[in-house]
């Protein structure tokens, strides 16, 4: 079981490592119902991606000040992160790819594929990074809390089963969509990816898997390439994946509008009993690597209609996992609205 206790303040982010990661260990008292969880590590930040790579350890450096800053740290109920074991890692990935991550993090620093870097630390933060969502879902279903947001990092809604890019190493939604379906018994999950990027590595471990139902709202054309509107899954799968593609300029108006007439009515008949959201701040109007245009309010309100998803079918249970944002101001402001909106603020 995953310790959850209240979070610190200031100083906690000038506190030597070794200490910083004690306190984050320490156990205390158990969180109210409806409470709002927080997972964070000081060890996400020792995925090394190089001078001048946009998925930088800055990213949570600014977003966790920011949530400090804010009083957010304060109203919410930190989880412990773990390492996750590789038992659930490979029910999505195959063990020949985690062989090969741990010969790359051997002969560091390397490039996986041209925008994928890694450094000695990189896998074993990534299976702290899967394992941190892991420990959000035990977290929600014991009731501790209500839901919960995961600030970690690499991102991983891009990796595939055998390969590793677009900054990611392991698909942390893939894995704890199986880890809540095997672990706790549930049939439906629905993985809602609001990343500006197309999830591409999520849609194809579930293409064909009915129990799952992806969305996704992204720029297209634009990389990866896939998410086209005729990308409905296969077999038993069919029609369980829904991409809405959106050309560069859309904002609020336009994703908020694929929410309510494209996710709801579908959500609505699928009944999921989880909600897990690959939640990426990339598609925000002043993000670097894409042109979109969302603001932190569109990023509440899309919040929301995740979430009456969620009261509805789920007993309000969502564990939302960062993706993407890369411009630091607008990811620091969006995750502060994302989380208010998660904690009813």
């Amino acid at each position: 079981m995953s310790a959850v206790h209240s979070l610190g303040p200031s100083w906690f982010f000038s506190l030597p490592l070794a200490f910083t990661v004690a306190l984050v260990a320490e156990p205390s008292a158990r969180a109210e119902p409806g409470a709002t969880g927080l997972v964070y590590h000081p060890d996400y930040l020792l995925h090394d991606t190089g001078p001048r790579h946009p998925e930088r350890p800055e990213r949570l450096k600014a977003l966790m000040a920011h949530l400090e800053d804010v009083g957010l740290l304060t109203r919410l109920t930190s989880i412990e992160p773990r390492t996750a074991a590789e038992r659930w890692i490979t029910r999505v990935h195959s063990q020949d790819y985690l062989d090969e991550l741990g010969e790359a993090v051997r002969n560091a620093p390397t490039q996986l594929d041209p925008d994928t870097p890694v450094s000695t630390e990189s896998l074993r933060v990534a299976k702290l990074a899967t394992g941190g969502v892991l420990a959000a879902i035990d977290a929600v279903m014991a009731g501790r809390i209500q839901n919960a947001f995961v600030a970690a990092r690499p991102p991983g809604h891009h990796a595939l089963r055998d390969r590793a890019m677009g900054f990611c190493l392991i698909n942390h939604v893939a894995v704890a969509v199986r880890y809540v379906r095997e672990r706790y018994g549930l049939e439906r999950v629905l993985v809602v990816d609001w990343d500006v990027h197309h999830g591409n590595g999520t849609q194809a471990i579930f293409y064909e898997d009915p129990s799952v139902l992806y969305f996704s709202t992204h720029q297209y054309p634009f990389y990866p390439g896939t998410g086209q509107v005729s990308e409905t899954g296969a077999g038993d799968g069919l029609k369980t994946t829904i991409n809405v593609p959106l050309p560069a300029g859309s904002g609020d108006e336009e994703v908020i509008r694929a929410f309510e007439e494209r996710l709801l009515p579908v959500a609505d008949a699928f009944a999921p009993q989880f909600v897990l959201v690959s939640a990426g701040f990339d598609a925000h109007r002043d993000d670097p690597l894409a042109h979109l245009a969302l603001t932190e309010g569109g990023y509440r309100r899309i919040t929301e209609l995740v979430m009456s998803i969620a009261k509805r079918h789920a007993n309000g249970r969502v564990v939302s996992v960062l993706e993407g944002g890369y411009n630091l101001d607008a990811l620091s402001r969006s995750v502060e609205a994302h989380v208010r909106a998660l904690a009813g603020l």
